[in-house]
């Protein structure tokens, strides 16, 4: 867990703007800066980054955030791993804080181990080169020196502790940390035979070997691929505290340019697979890691982009893959992004098919790539018989756990209302289908055209103290009611602000509030007002706009305690002091009314 403190110490060092240009182009643009949106096709500049509130926003399609949002939508990190490379850019280290039992290590022994595994790959490279058997090998499957250099392939040699070579304390507990190296079981004493004592070796031995990097580049983890017969045809690095195989993705790091440019991934069974599509210029393709399909690999992906296409052998074993990729595609799924199944032949995999037929053919095949909505229908329908009321029954009986994962409103919506069709039934027959979890947090998009929805009071001084947070240092705690979620996201930004230093921006309030019950409230005040507009701040009167708006909070205030005057009169008589009060109340009421506020009228009751 990285403290918040130095969350906010991070944020105040970094300037957006840097981190952004380094990505994308920005050109001024009075006292913001613009390009063409990152996340969205467009030919007319509506990516907005602005230096005092060190926040960006697209007018086009909506996107929004500080600099850790732009590092974990633009790259596909996690919270974390943003906060740790912009840290690295500026030279901060991150503190983190640990519980005693997770047995994690400490920030310097993974930096360590990041550098053993450097050196591994530096050593495996120079193999490479000395070893007629493993290029020959490459070369007979298709690659060129060009891609073999490009995904950092090596060879480890047919010998039992080669490595030994590379690290002075091979028998260290560091290096076997690295996962490099596996030591023998000891074996007891047996029929005069003296104690076995345990043995330590290399774990990759005549192999071609694979670097896995991460999202940062740093090699975490190899694969190493037999160059003849014999088992395992791929062997993998384990689990250690860089490689978690349920996180990562091969190929991920080399291919994330044209995976954005292509706004798809295309996700692979095998590390050749990946380096053969990229030989034939198909360069947005990785590969788990020897393990199924997670929900953190489909998540990475549609962080980065909006289509995901796997891409399995026609065979059984490639179809068992492919469900395991839809059940898991299920809770992460958002409106408007898709998931896509392509099956091959039952003779090939992407490395044969691209091979004979060429890059031109395979991304043909991809666009005949089957839907996930259409996938899942037709899978469970071929398994039953639809055409009596007991199979029908069936199909309604199996789709109903994969159908109540689905998140995304619209498609869950159309997939039910096809369910019923199938099964001969209206939608409202069919009990059970709704979502079990309540939908995932959208990113908010612009506001459709000639609709404009009534804001509350409370969200509106939001929008203004988001645009400027000190200005949260003159509105009244105690007028603003913690009835409703609005009221209880201001009072928090409020307090926040209030104990913060002086100067803090959006992107600051934004990081503290993430991951809490007021980050989606934030989050649509942000996408769904003027916070963002490119009105320079000199040309508003932000501060009277405020003072209009809680005016109007205090009138509220006011009617709230009058009505509750009022109630209590009716059970008994008031006494001195609240008649007096609710006689005040009642002149106050009748000297404001007709009062609005400077930019909004109150919403009709």
């Amino acid at each position: 867990m990285i403290p918040q403190d130095f969350i906010q110490a991070l944020l105040g060092r970094v300037d957006i703007v840097d981190v952004i240009d380094r990505h994308v182009k920005l050109k001024k643009a009075g006292t913001n800066f613009k390009a063409c949106c990152p996340f969205h096709n467009e030919k007319t500049p509506s990516f907005n980054v602005s230096p005092s509130k060190q926040f960006y926003h697209c007018f086009g399609c909506g996107a929004h955030g500080n600099a850790i949002g732009f590092v974990m939508e633009y790259s596909g990190f996690t919270y974390p791993d943003a906060i740790r490379e912009l840290a690295q850019q500026v030279g901060m280290e991150v503190p983190e804080v640990r519980g005693a039992a997770t047995g994690r290590t400490a920030p310097a022994q993974v930096r360590g181990l990041v550098d053993r595994m450097m050196e591994a790959l530096n050593y495996y490279r120079g193999e490479l080169k000395k070893s007629p058997e493993a290029i020959d090998y490459l070369k007979r499957r298709g690659l060129s020196g060009e891609i073999a250099a490009r995904y950092g392939l090596g060879f480890a040699p047919e010998a039992w502790q080669s490595l030994k070579g590379v690290f002075a304390d091979y028998e260290s507990e560091e290096v076997k940390e690295t996962g490099l190296v596996i030591d023998s079981e000891p074996g007891d004493a047996s029929d005069g035979e003296p104690v076995r004592k345990s043995r330590r070796y290399d774990r990759f031995r005549g192999r071609v070997m694979f670097p896995i990097l991460d999202s940062r580049g740093n090699v975490i983890g190899f694969g190493g691929r037999i160059t003849g017969d014999g088992e395992p045809k791929y062997l993998n690095s384990p689990e250690t505290q860089l490689f978690e195989k349920g996180r990562e993705l091969y190929g991920l790091w080399q291919a994330r340019r044209a995976i954005r440019d292509a706004n798809l991934a295309v996700v692979v069974e095998g590390y050749m697979d990946v380096v053969a599509l990229a030989q034939h210029g198909v360069e947005n393709a990785v590969a788990t890691l020897g393990t199924a399909t997670t929900p953190m690999h489909v998540a990475k992906l549609l962080r980065l982009v909006d289509n995901v296409a796997f891409c399995f052998d026609g065979d059984s074993a490639g179809r068992k893959a492919a469900w395991k990729a839809l059940e898991v595609s299920l809770p992460v799924l958002a409106d408007g992004k898709s998931v896509a199944f392509l099956f091959l032949p039952a003779e090939d995999d992407p490395d044969t098919f691209v091979r004979r037929e060429g890059s031109s053919a395979f991304v043909a095949a991809l666009e005949r790539a089957v839907p996930l909505s259409q996938y899942l229908v037709s899978e469970i329908a071929s398994k039953v018989d639809m055409r009596s009321e007991e199979g029908r029954a069936r199909f309604l009986a199996v789709a109903r756990p994969l159908v109540t994962q689905i998140e995304a409103p619209a498609l869950g919506a159309m997939i039910r209302k096809r369910l019923a069709e199938m099964s001969g039934l209206d939608a409202e027959q069919i009990p059970g289908l709704g979502p079990v979890r309540g939908p995932a947090r959208p990113r908010p998009g612009p506001a459709p055209r000639g609709i404009r929805q009534a804001l509350s009071v409370e969200t509106q001084i939001l929008q203004r103290v988001l645009r400027k947070p000190d200005l949260a240092r003159s509105v009244d705690p105690e007028l603003v009611p913690e009835g409703s979620g609005d009221g209880r996201a201001l009072h928090a930004v409020l307090a926040f602000v209030r104990e913060a230093e002086q100067g803090l921006t959006l992107g600051q309030v934004i990081a503290h509030f993430e991951g809490t019950e007021h980050a989606a409230l934030l989050d649509a005040a942000i996408g769904g007002g003027s916070v963002l507009d490119e009105v320079p701040e000199a040309e508003l009167d932000l501060a009277a706009e405020l003072a209009g708006l809680q005016d109007r909070l205090g009138l509220m205030h006011s009617e709230r305690r009058k009505a509750e005057l009022e109630v209590r009169a009716q059970d008994g008589p008031l006494t001195p002091a609240e008649q007096a009060e609710l006689a005040a109340l009642t002149a106050r009421q009748a000297a404001a009314k007709g009062v609005n506020s400077p930019l909004e009228k109150p919403p009709k009751q």
